[in-house]
């Protein structure tokens, strides 16, 4: 029998937020078998960005990293922030280990090519080693991943969290039962994005294309959603997205949105 692994993504609101981040992280200590923690970067880089006179700029919500900002996020995402999760795991008993895709060569991406948008040093991930993680998960680490990926040219390329975390579930999936839960700042998927609580408690297929076209569900939605898709056509057995908070009663099935294929 396959062990159960959870592979759980934190978003950058939450990680902006001490009270809600520590309640996270207690939460993520108690959970038992292997885990893996991948987390966005929130605004910390935008703030270290502004005091060293770089500008940010975003096109639809997706930062553009120039070199400059890649020596930024880098600095913040797979140092300042990562950094301080482990250290606050290891108060909490959690023997956390803090990566970037580029540590062990864990996971690796190609550098996104220019279209319409130059988004810099953006990747898109290529591969995702299993077996080293599995390495890591054996031993009794518990990896903390940033959404800090390399080329094989040997570049650092800033990388989507939530891609990430997909991705990582599904090729571990090839060893381990996989849960896979996005945690953020909602009780889920919301049918009314001015009501807190009405969140849809399963959403397959045929639903979200309808609620898609009616506009109920739009912008940064989709893309968690469609990575949500994607993880479960490609072998992960479970996805679930929660508030941050109600991490413990969505992996048992009591809040949040399933997703499901049909």
């Amino acid at each position: 029998m396959r062990n159960l692994l959870k592979v759980i993504k934190i978003g950058g609101n939450i990680i902006d937020n001490p009270e809600a981040s520590a309640r996270f992280l207690n939460d993520f200590s108690r959970l038992e078998g292997p885990k893996i923690l991948v987390h966005g970067g929130g605004k910390v880089a935008t703030q270290v960005a502004a005091s060293l006179q770089i500008e940010t700029q975003m096109v639809e919500g997706r930062r553009i990293t120039d070199k400059s900002m890649l020596d930024v996020v880098t600095m913040v995402y797979g140092g300042l922030v990562n950094k301080n999760l482990v250290a606050q795991l290891q108060a909490l008993g959690t023997n956390a280990i803090g990566l970037t895709g580029a540590d062990a060569g864990i996971i690796r991406s190609v550098k996104r090519p220019v279209g319409s948008v130059d988004y810099g040093y953006v990747g898109d991930i290529a591969e995702v080693n299993a077996e080293r993680i599995g390495q890591l998960l054996a031993s009794g680490l518990v990896p903390i991943i940033a959404p800090i990926t390399y080329s094989a040219e040997g570049l650092l390329l800033n990388t989507n969290a939530d891609t990430m975390a997909s991705a990582t579930a599904i090729s571990l999936s090839q060893v381990f039962g996989t849960n896979l839960v996005y945690c953020f700042e909602k009780k889920g998927v919301l049918s009314d994005p001015d009501n807190v609580d009405s969140v849809i408690n399963s959403l397959n297929t045929r639903s979200y294309e309808a609620y898609k076209s009616e506009g109920v569900i739009n912008k940064g939605m989709i893309p968690k959603l469609d990575n949500a898709f994607t993880a479960l056509r490609d072998g992960v057995e479970k996805v679930t997205i929660c508030h941050a908070q109600d991490l413990l009663q969505a992996l048992a099935g009591n809040a949040g949105t399933v997703i499901e294929m049909e």
